[in-house]
């Protein structure tokens, strides 16, 4: 299976036009003017004394270079004289500090130079993947190949001390991220030593190190915590840390692809299926506890206190796609589009300046401090978006992978062109022509212009769509709808997207006797803004109807007639006759805390 590059689609109006200008005139800069005030970029002057302002940090590499893969992800579209000085500012000071080796990472060029690949935890080779990343975008994008030859000067003496030697004090990176980046500089540079090295490390991990200390943060977590209990093709759980575990596991299956690993493949298939059937949140959202950021056990996925962070669907998404390259089920684009409209988007603000590291799926501000006698409180996630964090990894993730979100609509093999994923865009290759022209999702309708010299055209079914009409023979498998022989013709499907109530698995004890609302891939969710006070205790009755209405969120809210109790001054009183009819608000859950801190739900009380 290929994948149509983003540089070779265009996405031409509808939502994610709006969401991607957003990006573009707001976000970029935003980001940038926060990095510059918190010293992210001037950390790679690696001049940093004792006692001067500020002291680098073991992850800000990485934060600078997602921010320039998003960058070069822009300019591909359109070249920017000055967002290209900033860049190349801060590929200079990359490339001329590095060392004799080609070694470069601001915090240990600065503060431990006797130190480099000797803690495992500390994101050298984490950082060092990122800016592969941001070196083969800014690559492709201008031509410029300055930091692309520093990247390659780097990888080489990682296989030097990694793979030649093994002279370093561990085997494998800490935070994984380096695997898939260099299958990335193999694509791009035809290198196959890289290749090779992203193998050596996939081969190694959950199998190594056992005296070369294996564990991440010891006496902290256990070896599942950095996915180290097993080797991969081994594994049939996701465990630990849900950013790592997703990176390690999108660079699997990079390389089971690659090599046609089928034992690699199988475990990848495995790891899905435990993810997205056991461990995933409806918004596409993985990691059920702040403790470790990790994934817990299956059907464990508390609301209030879910950690969901943002780089985790981000992850989630780029594994389901990498997943499509063992052939297209369908349930791996839908995970995608579950990830990206609900998880990832309630990432990032309406106004695209303020970003969520967490995304819970329940808040009740009132409850968030109930320990004012002690000193330890009990944690919950924050009520509003912020314009920065000391860990900043989701702000810069959000702008490279909404820039470049047009790589994952198009796909296709010897004989079929596949649409992945509805969006307004057009795609030109040497055997295929095709444009779409969509509201979606506002609604579930789909014009495609087609020019396709393929066998087939197949079209994604979303496994929320009980129903469709499609204006030509289709025979369905693995929930596409494959037209024989598209040739030079118009389609329309139209789906139908009612609301619909959504349960959970009766092992997901914390949502027993509740639903979710969606409509569509949309997740939404009920706030106290629109709905008053203590909205977790209303009720959607059984057989209620739903209308749509206006919302300055992009697509329709929801409104629904509710029960909840009446206000009732008594702790407690005997039940009876204590319920009253309002009118309840529903917004799209990527939309929540817009309008400053408020209750959120997103799973309501069933009414039977």
């Amino acid at each position: 299976m290929n994948f149509i590059d983003f540089s070779d689609v265009k996405i031409t109006g509808g939502f994610w036009k709006q969401k991607q200008d957003m990006i573009k005139n707001t976000t970029l800069m935003a980001v940038y003017n926060r990095f510059s005030e918190t010293h992210r970029f001037d950390a790679l002057k690696c001049d940093w004394k004792e006692k001067g302002e500020y002291e680098a940090h073991i992850f800000w590499d990485s934060d600078v270079a997602k921010w320039i893969e998003g960058a070069a992800y822009i300019l591909s579209e359109r070249r920017d004289a000055e967002l290209e000085r900033l860049i190349d500012e801060a590929v200079d000071n990359i490339a001329d500090n590095a060392d004799e080796n080609g070694y470069f990472n601001s915090y240990y060029l600065t503060t431990r130079q006797d130190e480099r690949f000797t803690h495992r935890s500390d994101h050298e080779l984490y950082c060092l993947g990122h800016l592969i990343e941001a070196a083969v975008a800014y690559n492709e994008a201008t031509g410029k190949d300055k930091l692309l030859k520093a990247m390659c000067r780097y990888a080489d003496y990682v296989e030097k001390v990694f793979r030649t030697e093994q002279s370093a004090a561990f085997l494998t990176p800490g935070h994984p991220e380096l695997e898939l980046a260099l299958v990335k500089l193999y694509k791009h540079t035809g290198e196959k030593r890289y290749l090779e090295l992203s193998k050596f490390f996939i081969d190694k991990h959950g199998d190594n190190d056992k005296e070369k200390g294996i564990s991440v943060y010891p006496g902290m977590f256990e070896l599942s915590y950095n996915q180290d209990e097993v080797p991969i093709r081994e594994r049939s759980t996701v465990e630990g840390h849900s950013v790592r575990a997703l990176y390690l596991l999108s660079g699997a299956a990079d390389i089971a692809a690659v090599y046609k690993d089928k034992a690699l493949e199988s475990a990848c298939r495995r790891c899905f299926d435990n993810a997205v059937n056991k461990r995933m949140y409806i918004t596409g959202g993985v990691g059920s506890t702040h403790i470790g950021e990790t994934f817990t056990i299956d059907y464990h996925l508390p609301n209030r206190t879910a950690y969901a962070e943002t780089c985790a669907a981000i992850a989630l998404a780029m594994y389901s796609r990498r997943m499509q390259q063992f052939g297209n089920d369908s349930a791996f684009a839908d995970t995608v589009e579950r990830a990206v409209y609900n998880g990832v988007l309630s990432g990032i603000s309406m106004d695209g300046k303020s970003f969520f590291y967490e995304n819970p799926l329940a808040v009740d501000p009132d409850f968030n401090n109930v320990n004012p006698a002690t000193k330890e409180k009990e944690r919950y996630p924050i009520t509003e978006r912020l314009e920065v964090f000391g860990c900043s990894c989701c702000p810069p993730n959000i702008i490279r992978f909404l820039a470049s979100i047009s790589g994952y609509i198009y796909s296709f093999d010897d004989d079929t062109l596949y649409i992945d994923q509805y969006i307004d865009s057009v795609t030109q290759k040497e055997d295929f022509h095709i444009r779409q022209t969509t509201c979606y999702p506002a609604d579930g309708k789909v014009k495609i212009q087609c020019n396709c010299d393929k066998k087939y055209l197949a079209l994604r079914i979303p496994q929320w769509c009980d129903s469709f009409k499609l204006n030509k023979d289709y025979e369905i498998n693995n929930g596409y709808a494959f037209i024989k022989n598209p040739g030079n013709t118009e389609l329309e499907i139209i789906m139908d997207m009612p609301v619909k109530l959504v349960a959970s698995n009766r092992r997901v004890h914390e949502n027993a006797g509740k639903i979710a609302v969606m409509r569509g891939p949309v997740v939404y969710c009920a706030e106290a803004a629109d709905n008053g006070k203590d909205i977790i205790s209303a009720v959607i009755p059984k057989g209620a109807e739903f209308s749509l209405a206006d919302t300055e969120f992009m697509l329709p809210a929801l409104k629904v007639k509710a029960m909840r109790p009446k206000s009732e001054s008594k702790l407690y009183y005997t039940a009876g006759n204590d319920y009253e009819q309002f009118d309840m608000k529903l917004i799209p859950y990527y939309a929540f805390a817009n309008r400053g801190t408020s209750e959120m739900t997103v799973w309501i009380n069933r009414g039977f």
